[in-house]
């Protein structure tokens, strides 16, 4: 197997990060992900995720790219992109069609017609300034018995299906899509953010099972709930990390450097209450894990996802997160843990703070050969493609 190399670019609020990642092959034969070389740089012109300066981004961009190609020593022309923010999330859809086929055969054609009838079915305030950028079939029905794998080529009078899709606001993508087009780099995809974590940060037996994971920013805390391996919901709030900072400056009136590296868990010389800096940090954990139970509620999944919740992104390094996350959604609850294998001295990278960039950089290797229901974008001016170009093999690995 020839050398095959992948860039993921995170675009976050409060820093964008770049990682490089190529195939290796490993002592047991397989091929493994390694990283070559990272950048970073602060993101200016963004605020809960939205870009407020397209120029600004573009420089950002260009710094943390060009970073990740002195160390790698190649040049960076193409990329996957994440998407995080307010304004992202999803909403589920169902359709039916009666098959016309005399011998009553499902074709490609007949999901195709299924698929649109529940995009359709979508109430037109739910899309409003919304592009729909992933498209996610959760369950068919044949004749109102559910099917396991793909439909096409089983017979049957009606066909239904189950869709989650997964929007975004349309000006933030095309700001988006401006910035780094700006800088010189191609847009191979555009990821959600969750999805992008979830494949470094999950197992897929934590998939399978059910399990959630939360990535804390800096501005915003993103969720994907996972079941039978596939996501069946996505949601942003507008709340971070930089809300917990912000309480502990308050709360000890002091600078917000300090506050930051008391949060986590650096409180240097100066004494601190304890007692009354657990309090304010639950305080605040406490707000964004009832948001997330809110979430899960409404989605039927409150208390009931066997591999629990899993805590990733730069706010993930908070001491009692864990406790807190297990008391608040009664679940099992840890920390996501990454196998990062890198080539680069004296790295410091932390396995949550890199997660986006880094399973973006991994789903653009696709060392198992496998779809993983990510292909939606193709350039400025089609963010979306037929989406019988995701179907295929793909429903073997996503459905139970």
């Amino acid at each position: 197997m020839s050398q095959k190399i992948s860039v993921g670019i995170d675009i976050g609020t409060y820093q964008i990060k770049v990682v490089v990642t190529e195939s290796f092959l490993a002592e047991d034969g397989t091929y493994i992900p390694k990283i070559i070389a990272t950048g970073e740089a602060e993101s200016k012109g963004l605020r809960h995720g939205y870009i407020m300066n397209i120029a600004d981004a573009t420089r950002c961009i260009k710094l943390a790219v060009c970073q990740a190609e002195k160390v790698s020593k190649t040049k960076i022309k193409r990329a996957y992109i994440s998407y995080g923010g307010i304004g992202l999330g999803s909403i589920v859809g169902k359709g039916s069609v009666m098959i016309t086929k005399a011998d009553l055969e499902i074709t490609d054609l007949d999901v195709k017609n299924v698929l649109s009838e529940a995009e359709n079915s979508l109430p037109d305030p739910a899309l409003m300034n919304k592009q729909i950028i992933q498209t996610v079939p959760q369950a068919y029905k044949i004749d109102g018995q559910v099917v396991m794998g793909r439909p096409a080529g089983m017979r049957g009078s009606k066909l239904e299906a189950k869709v989650l899709f997964i929007t975004c606001l349309k000006q933030h993508l095309n700001d988006i899509i401006q910035a780094v087009e700006d800088a010189d780099i191609e847009i191979l995809d555009i990821i959600p953010s969750p999805i992008a974590a979830s494949m470094v940060s999950l197992t897929k037996s934590q998939k399978v099972a059910g399990c959630i994971l939360v990535n804390i920013g800096s501005e915003t805390v993103s969720l994907a709930v996972f079941e039978n391996n596939i996501p069946i919901s996505l949601e942003v709030f507008p709340i971070g990390s930089t809300d917990i900072t912000n309480d502990i400056a308050l709360g000890f009136r002091i600078p917000i450097n300090e506050a930051e590296s008391i949060k986590l868990g650096n409180t240097g010389e100066m004494p601190y209450p304890k007692k009354k800096l657990d309090e304010i940090i639950m305080a605040r954990l406490t707000d964004i894990f009832d948001l997330i139970e809110a979430q899960l509620k409404k989605i039927g999944r409150s208390g009931l996802l066997p591999a629990g919740v899993i805590l990733t992104g730069g706010g993930s390094g908070v001491d009692t997160i864990e406790d807190i996350a297990r008391v608040s959604l009664k679940l099992p609850s840890k920390v996501s843990s990454i196998n990062i294998i890198s080539n680069i001295k004296n790295s410091q990278l932390k396995d949550s703070y890199w997660s986006v960039a880094y399973g973006l950089s991994v789903l653009g290797l696709n060392l198992n050969g496998e779809d993983t229901f990510i292909t939606v974008f193709k350039s400025a001016g089609e963010t979306t493609r037929n989406i019988l170009d995701v179907i295929g093999d793909w429903f073997k690995t996503l459905l139970p």
